[in-house]
């Protein structure tokens, strides 16, 4: 008897309901559903008694590829349907599609991702000649408000239209070649018994076809094995209607899941009349005026509506159209999200907000006790017993202690596999700090326990699964990534000892070839404080940190040598050449570059005039530094002639204060060690004194960036020294903390004076 193929949509509850009619009327001997074959020895762990929505997570991890998709479920999935009907009325119940890790899978998260999104063409033709502007509008109208009447029958020559005569991508190929063996195979074992065949309705075309050839080999198809070598696996996790809904990026099935939910358990009128109660009351419970007026105005259009898209009842576009067009009273800078099946976009009126919230809901499933879990779920649950982390208290980790630095790497591991439940409050933010202790605050855990059990596809223990997070991170950095300070750090928090190693050995080794120095800078400081400081993490007077901090010193001095043009103020470069310093003041003996090297470099940077005036700066501040008595028109104190002349040097207004910043964030201490009247900043004050107001306005936000380089205290003293030195009085510490933003007030003032002006040219200013 050939089988009985039902085409569905997935999360369709008009497709739900189908196939639990066609199960209890035909009771099929088999029932063959969409979903992988490698669960068909685990089927009885769907069936425990779950709140749904669930999902089947599947992982895959080779030397060249990591890739993770989900199936998800929730109560009127068709597939679900099928799976707990067919186990009612006794069918043999089996998944007949290749397992998730299949390189068929591999650019595509979602197992159930629809069909209608990779062929399109037909779609956006069907939208046009009904007159709807979504795929979801048009199946609500043919499907899930339509009288059940000739559902099958619609439902075949809908997807017949879709499939056409489109070619499969090479992925859909093998799927549904794979799938059409068991059918085959099936059909074979069942002789006279029914065999009901469940798929995405765009695959049945297909699939019908495809079973109708002979076998090439007799029997059911043996599952694909993954490769030697390779880590693979499937596990149920917990899934939410947030994570289900299409305008929070899901791109599966059908949107707005708690709107849908409510249609499957009372049908489209209960549900559209839910889903307008819903939106009023998200929308009184923040205070939004929603007045009888304009509930009354709501029902009226959604009404007209659904009578003007042919619908018998309203559909969800109808409703939501309806609440839009009684309730929004602006203009919309975007379109309605349900138009387009778009993720709500920043900005989104609050109306529209509320409405896509409602339609959402915020089930959250939840697992049955009994759900076998990956080993890491266990292993997780007994190291924060250990460390006494289950519950809500705050915990501190002395890091000087093997049982906090323990706590801190069980924490740290967590962390970077992505599992909430806890957040670090305060604690070393870098190798170099001598911060020894952290607090973790306890936070929101909800998606914990499917976040755990996700990061099972990394390891089966938590230091396992970390330093798997790690690797992956290393070998996927580009090094040009700014992130590879965090990874650095992260790794040695991690306490993963193997990996550092390497990790600091793949960093030599791109040090050379990286183009970024404010990047590089990053990985020096962190490198340069792990090797002077660590005591905690063990890691101190590594001969590894030592080749990095060398070839990242090497590196930096060379890339800023050959920066040409203008680029305004990079505080990252400046930064770069602080680590830079730092390296030469504190571990000499690790480098190829000596002091007396980087002085001749840093004062050819700063004569050179192409060079950028933030390293100009710079270069003056580093050679400042290293040679303070090496040439005297470069100390501060010296000459206030030649510190004018420094000053010069920075060229016109507009870059004065980016000049400043160089000089600052190199040699703060030393320029702001005395104010007199030979001093660099008695220096400054004279030139900005001699600046006409429309050039003090255009240095001024440089010359504020620049003094951030200063502490508040520091600014403070300079600020009562440029008082005392103008023979003033008054408190440095109120002309600091203006009640305006003095880029306002220099504007205001501008403005002013070029009034007064006019009031002159035209003899207009009163002479009072």
């Amino acid at each position: 008897m050939p089988a009985v193929f039902l085409g569905i949509r997935h999360h369709s509850p008009a497709c739900a309901r189908l196939v639990a009619d066609t199960v209890r009327r035909l009771r099929p001997a088999y029932v063959l559903v969409e979903g992988p074959a490698d669960l068909n020895g685990r089927l009885d762990e769907l069936t425990l008694g779950h709140r749904l929505p669930i999902a089947v997570f599947s992982h895959y991890r080779d030397a060249d590829r990591t890739a993770t998709t989900w199936a998800p479920l929730c109560d009127y999935s068709p597939e679900w349907v099928a799976l707990r009907e067919g186990r009612a009325v006794g069918a043999e119940v089996l998944f007949v599609d290749l397992p998730s890790w299949h390189p068929a899978f591999e650019l595509r998260a979602n197992r159930y991702a629809d069909a209608e999104a990779r062929y399109a063409e037909a779609t956006a033709r069907l939208c046009e000649r009904f007159g709807t502007g979504s795929v979801d509008a048009l199946w609500d109208g043919l499907f899930e408000v339509a009288p059940a009447d000739g559902l099958a029958e619609r439902l075949d020559a809908y997807f017949d239209l879709v499939r056409g005569d489109a070619d499969a991508d090479e992925g859909d190929r093998a799927r549904e070649a794979y799938m059409a063996d068991w059918v085959r195979a099936v059909v074979a074992e069942a002789g006279a018994a029914t065999v009901l065949v469940v798929t995405g309705g765009f695959h049945t075309p297909a699939l019908r076809a495809l079973a109708a050839r002979p076998a090439e080999a007799p029997g059911r198809p043996a599952l694909p094995a993954p490769p030697p070598g390779a880590v693979s696996g499937s596990y149920l996790v917990p899934y939410s209607f947030r994570q289900l809904d299409a305008f929070a990026g899901y791109q599966s099935g059908m949107p707005s899941p708690a709107y849908y939910q409510q249609l499957w358990e009372d049908g489209p009128e209960v549900a559209a009349d839910h889903l307008r109660q819903s939106v009023v009351a998200r929308l009184r419970g923040r205070h939004h005026p929603v007045s009888t007026a304009d509930l009354v105005a709501a029902a009226a259009l959604t009404g007209g509506l659904a009578a003007l898209r042919g619908h018998p009842v309203p559909a969800r576009t109808d409703v939501l159209d309806g609440l839009a067009g009684a309730l929004v009273k602006d203009d919309l800078p975007q379109p309605l999200p349900w138009s387009e099946r778009a993720p709500l976009a920043p900005g989104s009126h609050p109306v529209v907000v509320e409405m896509v919230a409602a339609c959402s809901g915020s089930r959250t499933g939840r697992l049955h006790p009994d759900t076998p879990a990956p080993p890491l779920v266990h292993d997780a649950a007994a190291r924060l017993a250990a460390i006494g982390a289950t519950g809500t208290r705050p915990l501190t980790c002395e890091l000087t202690t093997e049982e906090g630095l323990a706590a801190s790497r069980t924490l740290h591991r967590l962390r970077v596999l992505g599992v909430p439940g806890r957040h670090r409050t305060a604690g070393p933010a870098h190798g170099g700090d001598p911060v020894t202790s952290e607090r973790w605050e306890a936070g929101p855990d909800s998606g914990r326990d499917a976040a755990l059990i996700e990061a099972g596809a990394y390891g089966a223990t938590l230091d396992e699964a970390a330093a798997t997070v790690l690797a992956e991170r290393a070998r996927t950095t580009e090094p040009t990534d700014t992130g590879l300070a965090a990874l650095l750090f992260d790794t040695v928090l991690c306490g993963a000892t193997t990996l550092t190693d390497r990790l600091l050995t793949t960093l030599t080794a791109t040090l050379a070839r990286h183009p970024d120095p404010g990047a590089l800078g990053g990985v020096l400081s962190t490198a340069l404080g792990l090797w002077r400081h660590d005591r905690v993490y063990g890691t101190a007077r590594s001969p590894l940190l030592a080749s990095v901090i060398d070839g990242a010193v090497g590196r930096i001095l060379w890339l800023v040598e050959g920066a040409h043009g203008r680029s305004g103020t990079d505080p990252a470069r400046l930064a770069a050449l602080v680590a830079v310093r730092d390296a030469l003041r504190h571990a000499p003996g690790l480098l190829t570059v000596t002091a007396e090297d980087t002085t001749a470099l840093a004062l050819r940077i700063a004569r050179d005039p192409h060079t950028p005036a933030d390293l100009r700066g710079a270069a003056r501040g580093l050679h400042l530094t290293l040679a303070p008595t090496a040439d005297p028109g470069l100390t501060p104190t010296a000459d206030p002639g030649l510190a004018s002349a420094a000053l010069h040097a920075a060229g016109d207004p507009g870059t004065l204060g980016d000049w400043l910043a160089g000089l600052f964030a190199l040699a703060r201490e030393e320029v702001s060690a005395d104010a007199g009247d030979g001093s660099l900043l008695a220096a400054v004050d004279s030139v900005l004194a001699d600046l006409t107001d429309a050039e003090f306005l255009t240095a001024l936000p440089a010359l504020r960036q620049a003094f951030a380089w200063f502490p508040p205290r520091e600014r403070e003293r300079i600020a009562r020294r440029l008082i005392e030195r103008r023979g003033l009085r008054g408190s440095a510490r109120a002309l600091l903390r203006t009640t305006a933003d003095p880029l306002h007030l220099a504007a205001a003032r501008a403005l002013e004076e070029n009034v007064t002006a006019l009031l002159d040219r035209h003899g207009l200013r009163s002479t009072r």
